[in-house]
């Protein structure tokens, strides 16, 4: 069992003063997998930047152009309160972007079985037109689209477990029957996407799944979500890839939801996930960082992610669980009725 890992050490040139998207994230996951043996089982990768050619398979001619206009002037761009390009930011997004493609050539040129892609700043929230919630390029859409258009793929399944709505990859797919995005979020949060109800449109219309849970949710209710949603969602979709935004802020102790995921709890959900991809796609699954802002609870979650993918039996939960709600049958019949699983 081969996992790719890709990084890159100028993910940290990205750094907005007193953001919680910060260079002390990549830092944190880089320590903890080197000091437990990690990185070295894994066969490294640098991955380069993006290019245009990459970009414009989700984003829009125009929004490269505005963002080429201010790197070449250098000056930065406020998209929202806390969206902000640097003049060194685009650099560093095109570089993120780059990571998921370097996962799927490692995969597809059968260099490696699964992979762990580490990058900064996230995607899942960038739209085809605009950058938002902390992200710039949408990571994953655009490695799906590559592993499409270059490698043929024809059904790829993008689970999305952050805790906040992948709106931005959502909107990319809505129309699409080649990819399920599936997305289990806290409902109501930013950014205020991902109603039962968005299903898809046109002949897209049903291969879009959204679970909104209530805060308080947390190992016992994504567990049965998984087994009675997610399983029977990958079972009729049966994905020749399965993608990952790994989102480690439905952890409890993130400072920025209210959701009470343990990490035995995430464990879980990613042993799921593998399953899945050796059950239906030879074990193709890429694993790739959205959020999480807890520095401690996201470096032992992604070093949880790392002894998974190399089929070790072992996770490590030193923070432990706190009670949580587990009223999840209404809202699992819901989504059950409206995607008839």
């Amino acid at each position: 069992m081969t996992t790719a890992y890709i990084t890159h050490p100028d993910y940290v040139h990205h750094d907005i003063p007193n953001h919680p998207e910060r260079p002390a994230r990549m830092k944190a996951i880089w320590k903890l997998l080197d000091e437990e043996g990690l990185s070295a089982r894994m066969k490294a990768y640098t991955p380069s930047p993006a290019t245009d050619e990459h970009l414009l398979m989700v984003h829009t001619p125009d929004y490269l152009a505005e963002i080429a206009q201010a790197q070449k002037e250098g000056y930065g761009i406020r998209f929202t309160v806390d969206t902000i390009l640097l003049p060194e930011t685009a650099i560093t997004a095109r570089l993120s972007a780059g990571g998921g493609i370097c996962a799927v050539d490692a995969l597809m040129q059968g260099e490696a079985n699964n992979a762990l892609v580490i990058t900064r700043p996230p995607g899942h929230h960038a739209v085809a037109n605009s950058a938002m919630g902390f992200c710039y390029f949408n990571n994953i859409a655009i490695a799906t689209r590559y592993a499409q258009q270059v490698y043929g793929i024809e059904r790829v399944m993008i689970v999305d477990y952050d805790v906040h709505h992948g709106n931005g990859t959502q909107d990319i797919f809505y129309d699409d029957n080649t990819v399920m995005f599936v997305s289990t979020h806290q409902s109501p949060l930013y950014p205020g996407t991902g109603g039962l109800n968005e299903t898809g449109e046109g002949k897209g219309k049903g291969y879009t799944v959204n679970i909104p849970i209530p805060a308080g949710h947390g190992d016992t209710s994504y567990a049965q979500i998984y087994e009675r949603i997610i399983w029977k969602v990958a079972e009729k979709f049966m994905p020749q890839l399965i993608m990952i935004s790994a989102g480690f802020d439905a952890h409890w102790d993130d400072p920025l939801a209210s959701m009470r995921l343990s990490l035995a709890g995430y464990h879980h959900l990613d042993s799921q996930l593998i399953r899945m991809a050796q059950q239906f796609c030879m074990g193709k699954i890429i694993f790739m960082l959205e959020g999480g802002y807890n520095t401690d609870t996201l470096a032992r979650g992604i070093g949880n992610i790392a002894h998974a993918l190399l089929g070790d039996d072992t996770y490590h939960d030193p923070f432990g669980a706190l009670d949580a709600r587990d009223d999840i049958n209404n809202l699992i019949e819901k989504v059950c009725q409206v995607h008839d699983l």
